[in-house]
């Protein structure tokens, strides 16, 4: 991986040094760094202020209020680094798929993808289809100076698990049938989903943003033989495609630790760890030359403070022998947790780790 420089100049950004990028790159650190998946959003009384009467996906439209809230927990818990504020739909919805994020079930699509014929719906991501994208990451980077801002994006196979089921699933049914009953329009589909997704994350690397994270959020319901033939190249795809732009890609799944060695070979500089995998073992799937990052279980921010900390100490005792290593949540925030749970978390982790 190359150094984090913009490929116009050459020249390193304002982010360059920070802890973050640092660790990402398997530098010395001074401090490890940390940010949490979720950090902005439902855990924090400012967010529910804002987003007031707005739905989730208008939300993700508006420039202002998408930097107001990516810019959020960076203020109030002094995180490493921001995370682009969006959801994984939020590119296909911008190409037309007819969906709506209903509150207390998440995405659903009104026509589903299940036939040759859905696959013409699917059309290149153009910048001008995301212009509120090239926006807010402006006014972010802008207002975050030093701070790191990572973009978002959801990997193909989950994409393609909301399209083709139709909503959220715990099963599978559908997109497993198509897997492997129809593996060659299976193909087609994923890798039509890479090039939305790699469209998506370069507007945002266009715009500056210092790193990517691609989450695939379902990974965890493959055999690792399954994702290595019929996931893999797609993710592999997106990787290559941000590729030329020298930064940080991370990449993380829910209920992935078998998968972890994978996640790595499919192109990510930085794989995420969720906390069934402490992060010594995690080191040895994934094997040598990778970031990890992770990996507190966000279900132990409800504990007593004496509790999360010696949770905490645990991760940073298994994270000690990593070539780099990015502090986070084994998964998302979680929406009822105390936001100074979160803001003392933070300060404990870069005391104990401070060079």
């Amino acid at each position: 991986m190359s150094a984090n420089l913009r490929p116009a100049t050459g020249q390193p950004t304002a982010t360059y040094d920070s802890a973050f990028l640092k660790a990402c790159r398997r530098e010395p650190v001074p401090h490890t760094p940390v940010w949490f998946m979720r950090q902005a959003g439902r855990s924090l009384p400012e967010y529910h202020k804002v987003r007031e009467g707005v739905p989730m996906l208008e939300s993700c439209t508006r420039p202002e209020l998408v930097a107001e809230i990516t810019l959020q927990p960076v203020r109030r818990h002094g995180v490493d680094a921001a995370i682009y504020f969006s959801d994984i739909v939020v590119p296909l919805k911008a190409i037309g798929i007819d969906l709506d994020i209903k509150p207390g079930v998440g995405p659903v699509i009104e026509q589903p993808i299940r036939s040759r014929a859905d696959l013409a719906r699917l059309r290149d991501l153009t910048p001008e289809d995301v212009p509120f994208v090239t926006e807010a990451v402006g006014l972010l980077t802008a207002e975050l100076g030093a701070t790191p801002l990572i973009g978002f994006a959801g990997a193909p196979f989950t994409l393609a698990a909301y399209l083709i089921e139709g909503g959220p699933s715990r099963s599978y049914e559908h997109t497993k049938a198509m897997m492997y009953g129809d593996p060659e329009l299976w193909a087609d589909v994923l890798d039509r989903l890479a090039d939305i997704t790699a469209a998506f994350l370069k507007v945002q690397l266009d715009a500056g943003a210092s790193a990517v994270q691609l989450f695939d959020s379902w990974a965890g319901a493959l055999a690792p033989a399954d994702y290595r033939r019929s996931v893999m190249p797609a993710s592999a795809k997106v990787f290559d495609a941000v590729e030329e732009y020298g930064v940080p890609r991370i990449h993380f799944g829910v209920g992935t630790g078998e998968l972890l060695g994978l996640m790595g070979e499919a192109g990510a500089d930085v794989v995420g760890v969720d906390w069934r995998v402490p992060l010594d073992e995690a080191a040895r799937r994934v094997g040598p030359g990778k970031a990890l990052q992770g990996n507190l279980d966000p279900a132990v921010l409800f504990a007593p403070r004496e509790a999360v900390e010696a949770k905490t100490r645990e991760v940073l005792d298994a994270a000690a022998g990593l070539e780099g290593h990015v502090f986070n949540l084994g998964h998302g925030v979680m929406p009822h947790t105390d936001p100074d749970a979160l803001t003392r978390l933070t300060e404990y982790v870069h005391t104990q780790t401070a060079r």
